[in-house]
């Protein structure tokens, strides 16, 4: 069964399209058929693929104001199962476009809706910020995934996040649900990220995977080279973390293949309530939130 995944985070640097191109090719190279879509301006996961946002002379925008589905503008990547809908920069204008358009926020879940079920994941690349193609993605998705860098000012924007996923699910998307929270950017050697990391697990509980990204140079030379980090260091740590991530997020979806077997690990919950966080602390102290079994 297909699923649309949205990757949202309103803060940049966090690792947001890092994780959407190598989650996307480890998924693929355990035998899974993958769409992304950049819905990003800056068409990093584009980049990251190896196309050349400047030469690209079809992308998602021309989707979202209506004047081509979005299987015509599937483009193959350098990995074999991931099919990609590049952006360019012309999608920084489409929110302006859109404003007096009916059901704006729906442009998005009707392209998707269009495709034939010949992919098992799609996932969408969101840009950082919560204007109107995130609230398309996120419209859009089965459920979200909010990668979280293991540092100070990253937890300050959580609680609005959370705020937009619960107002998208009431009036939008009532069945949007968090597939998880990934740790990214996670630096072993200082005691900042193993607080930030410890703080997120335990008011957040089985919603954050168990599997941790570590800062990795590897993770961020690879795009320079237009290459995900399987095809440009499979041995690297950055690998090994992305590789893992998949073989867990496949386990939550109770899949079979993987390429390191299946983990132990709990379904995709909802939050049952918005995180709090007293206003100039970096902290999800006092959060009240609630993770289903």
């Amino acid at each position: 069964m297909r699923q649309t995944i949205a990757c949202a985070n309103q803060k940049g640097g966090v690792g947001k399209t890092t994780t959407v191109v190598n989650l996307a090719t480890y998924l693929a190279l355990g035998g899974d058929r993958v769409v992304v879509v950049d819905l990003d301006p800056q068409g990093n996961a584009t980049s990251g693929f190896g196309l050349d946002r400047t030469l690209v002379e079809r992308s998602v925008y021309e989707a979202m104001i209506g004047s081509a589905p979005l299987a015509e503008l599937f483009v193959n990547t350098p990995v074999s199962g991931v099919r990609l809908v590049p952006s360019a920069i012309s999608l920084a204008g489409a929110e302006v476009e859109l404003a007096p358009v009916e059901q704006r926020e729906r442009r998005l879940g009707r392209l998707v809706s269009e495709l034939d079920d010949d992919y098992d994941y799609l996932i969408v690349d969101c840009p950082p910020s919560l204007g109107l193609l995130t609230i398309n993605a996120l419209t859009a998705a089965d459920s979200v995934l909010i990668p979280i860098q293991c540092e100070y000012y990253a937890l300050e924007g959580l609680t609005q996040l959370i705020a937009t996923i619960h107002l998208v699910r009431d009036h939008l998307n009532p069945p949007l649900e968090v597939k998880g929270v990934v740790l990214t950017m996670f630096d072993a050697r200082t005691n900042l990220s193993a607080d930030v990391a410890a703080e997120v697990r335990r008011h957040l509980g089985g919603a954050v995977f168990d599997t941790v990204v570590p800062r990795s140079v590897r993770l961020s030379e690879a795009p320079s080279y237009g290459l995900p980090i399987a095809l440009y260091r499979p041995d690297s740590r950055g690998a090994e973390a992305y590789r893992a991530l998949a073989d867990e997020l496949r386990a939550r979806d109770s899949r079979d293949g993987g390429l390191s077997g299946g983990l132990d690990s709990s379904g995709g919950s909802r939050l049952g309530q918005p995180i709090t966080i007293p206003a100039g602390r970096a902290t999800v102290e006092d959060a009240a939130v609630a993770v289903p079994a």
